[in-house]
């Protein structure tokens, strides 16, 4: 985790203990931005939560307007957080000042919502190809973005091929040969690194992480899992599961 997200959690942290009331599941946030800014579209999906303001605090008496307001913190902390990851300053705050001139012109709270979604999701696919260019050839971003889109379910690389409209073989030759690994274990390792991120900040069980994510087995999923991270899910949740502070108050 980032110098700068540790320093956002302990702020929030400081401002839960001085003001006294509970705010908003700052696991689950602090999740959402991490995900948006590793470029990985199924992972946000999980994390992201409908735009709220209460526990926020209020900006104005306004509901439509309050929301606004905190529509405008949340671009503003993804841009950060986004330039934290390696967004150039201009794209960062060009898409957010994009983004919270749409929320503007919304006329109800449900289509303010419907632009934060659109702008998570806008920022995510942003970041990744961010994260993607000038890496890998066109071809290997697009497998790539193939199984980012397609984790929660079982991938084979004749599918991938099949949308890449190549042969199986020729993308199994130029993927380990541009990420130097095969396809089976980059998507095997991919999956088991998202596991880990949902053990740490979800509240999925074992086996529903293990059924999210399409492995034939909850056996099989303690395997690559341990194979990739050096331990079982049962002990990689002990370490690090992130705690629910929205749980300290009640």
């Amino acid at each position: 985790m980032s110098d700068y997200t540790e320093k956002y959690i302990s702020s929030h942290l400081f401002l839960k203990r001085e003001e006294g009331f509970e705010h908003a599941p700052f696991d689950r946030e602090i999740a959402c931005y991490e995900s948006i800014c590793s470029g990985n579209i199924e992972l946000v999906k999980v994390f992201a939560t409908p735009l709220c303001s209460e526990g926020y605090g209020i900006l104005s008496k306004d509901p439509l307007k309050n929301l606004k307001y905190h529509f405008a913190i949340s671009a503003a902390l993804i841009a950060r957080f986004c330039i934290n990851s390696g967004m150039t300053l201009e794209e960062a705050y060009n898409l957010s000042d994009i983004y919270i001139m749409k929320a503007d012109e919304c006329r109800t709270e449900a289509e303010v919502h419907a632009v934060h979604q659109e702008m998570i999701e806008g920022y995510t696919r942003h970041m990744r190809r961010v994260r993607n260019s000038g890496i890998y050839s066109k071809q290997i971003v697009r497998a790539l973005d193939y199984i980012s889109e397609h984790l929660h379910g079982k991938i084979m690389i004749e599918d991938a091929a099949a949308y890449l409209k190549i042969s199986p073989a020729y993308l199994s030759r130029l993927f380990k040969a541009e990420t130097g690994i095969a396809f089976s274990n980059y998507v095997s390792k991919t999956k088991a690194e998202e596991a880990a991120n949902l053990l740490t900040f979800s509240e999925y069980t074992d086996s529903e992480i293990s059924n999210l994510l399409g492995f034939s087995s909850q056996s099989y999923f303690i395997k690559i899992f341990k194979k990739y991270l050096g331990v079982t899910p049962k002990e990689y949740k002990k370490r690090y599961k992130f705690p629910d502070f929205t749980k300290e108050n009640q």
